[in-house]
């Protein structure tokens, strides 16, 4: 059942809902001056949330859509900034979508510099990045003397959307604590308000948590409603889950990793006001992750969806979820954790109950598995393996200790998915790789063809057709057939296969394109 489940979800926002997003996200996203209701001089700095090195991934999820958009938010390093004793703070937002589908997409870079003994910013760096251009900004932030010296007064000043993230969970959180924000915006001015109203048991990808509940009121935000916050309940406040609901369905940032990377060393940089940015030593073990998955076409939280079709039908049998669920340390070495589950789903479910669940754990820089976990139910078949694979000594030992040969570089049916997208597929180009089928490693010879247009929902989007066929004597008997978006992300639109029960499509799920 997995090798007919390949699928993405694409989605990308109208920018009027983004600009909503991105509130969503930061929970206050514009620059902000802020004083508590019980007066500034109450108000402490906790230092537990400012731990160099932390780095969250939040997973954006839009109505009935599972995943919209990501966001990376991590403290970098902490040193000398432009002569201050400041925090480095990076965050990258980005939408998931099928580029050149005339729906609005955000790849954007923060990166904010902030004062340790006050938490205020005095330096922000923006990359702003479209499909067909990109632009740099920088904003200096002259906070007065008496807002930066003294840490009681330190609301006072002004902050941005990075430097506010922190700020707020630095704040004391308690039920009925309250406090009120004026929002500067790029063109409008709002007043906000955070109100702790108790507490919740909230579940994430990443673990359960008790949080405290914070309701936002945005004002001149009509088109934003019960906008609330969760924090988790200990010293560092993480936003573990952030909820609002829009005239057309519900926005969640869902926290899908936390852990803790090595930090970079900050140099000493220029004096306030110079142009120049810092140049911090580069950390070996930290910055060889980033940079491998950064020249990935897909990020950490990403999650794709299938419909999946029988020839001639239009109501769907099944669906299937693939997600890049984060980079971490996993058995006691760096990977990526890539997991599918596809189940048969309505009417199709009543007649032939399959549920698959493989969880793979890759190289991030290769993509190669060293772990596969599979858990298979199909009708009345089960098939519970672990595989640990050694892709330099070419074996892979099973959780019952049986012993594989396999070709070095060898995949499975989940990294395979992921792979391909790196590929070159100009046509006419061909790829091999090795595939562990059933236990047994087989050739994928992968030839790609002419681009052609494709019909997904109502979108047409130009995709490069490739043909997967094997070593084996009848090399094409699954006419497995897959269609690839033909820009940057390299999106798997459609696949098409040849079962027992007849020919099988999956198919892209693509937000619609609302008419203007």
């Amino acid at each position: 059942m997995i090798s007919n489940y390949y699928a993405t979800v694409n989605l990308r926002l109208k920018q009027p809902v983004t600009t909503t997003l991105l509130v969503l996200l930061f929970a206050i996203i514009f620059p902000v001056n802020a004083q508590e209701n019980v007066g500034a001089s109450s108000l402490p700095l906790f230092s537990a949330p400012y731990k160099a090195g932390e780095r969250l991934t939040y997973n954006i999820s839009y109505s009935n859509f599972p995943s919209v958009g990501h966001v990376e938010i991590q403290i970098a390093g902490r040193g000398t900034y432009f002569g201050r004793d400041a925090y480095q703070v990076k965050a990258h937002v980005q939408t998931t979508g099928v580029v050149n589908v005339a729906l609005y997409s955000i790849n954007n870079d923060y990166t904010t510099y902030i004062e340790a003994a006050t938490g205020l910013p005095f330096r922000a760096e923006e990359v702003v990045r479209d499909e067909i251009r990109g632009s740099e900004s920088t904003q200096e932030f002259n906070q007065a003397p008496e807002a930066t010296g003294v840490r009681q007064r330190a609301l006072n000043g002004t902050y941005d959307l990075l430097s506010v993230f922190y700020r707020i969970r630095a704040l004391p959180l308690t039920n009925g604590a309250s406090y009120s924000f004026h929002v500067r915006g790029q063109s409008s001015d709002y007043q906000a308000e955070v109100k702790v109203n108790g507490r919740e048991t909230v579940r994430t990808n990443a673990g359960s948590f008790e949080s405290w509940v914070a309701q936002v009121h945005v004002e001149g935000q009509s088109a934003l409603k019960s906008f609330k916050v969760y924090f988790s309940d200990d010293e560092r406040h993480v936003p573990v889950l952030l909820t609002a609901k829009v005239k057309s369905g519900e926005l969640r940032a869902e926290l899908a990793g936390s852990e803790f990377v090595k930090p970079a060393v900050a140099a000493n940089t220029a004096s306030p006001g110079v142009t120049p940015r810092p140049t911090p030593a580069p950390t070996p073990g930290a910055s060889v992750n980033t940079e491998a998955i950064s020249d990935l076409p897909f990020a950490t939280g990403e999650q794709l969806n299938y419909q999946i079709y029988l020839a001639g039908s239009n109501a769907p049998m099944g669906t299937a979820t693939f997600q890049v669920r984060g980079l971490s340390r996993y058995f006691d070495r760096t990977g990526l954790l890539l997991t599918v589950k596809a189940e048969t789903t309505g009417a199709a479910a009543r007649v032939f109950v399959a549920t698959d669940q493989v969880e793979s754990y890759v190289d991030p820089k290769v993509l190669l598995p060293y772990r596969t976990v599979l858990n298979l139910v199909e009708g009345k078949r089960r098939r519970n393996q672990t595989l640990t694979i050694n892709q330099e000594g070419g074996n892979a030992t099973t959780d019952k200790g049986t012993r594989l040969d396999i070709p070095v570089g060898t995949h499975d049916y989940v990294s395979f998915f992921y792979a391909v997208r790196t590929f070159r597929l100009s046509p006419p180009q061909q790829n091999a790789i090795s595939i562990l089928v059933e236990n047994k490693p087989k050739t994928l010879v992968i030839t790609s063809s002419k681009r052609e247009t494709i019909q997904i929902g109502d979108q047409k989007i130009v995709a490069i057709p490739i043909t997967l066929t094997t070593d084996d004597p009848q090399s094409d008997k699954y006419q497995f057939r897959m269609w690839i978006s033909d820009d940057r992300r390299r999106l798997p639109l459609r696949i098409t296969a040849a079962t027992q029960l007849g020919a099988v499509r999956a198919d892209l799920a693509i937000l619609p394109v609302a008419s203007h």
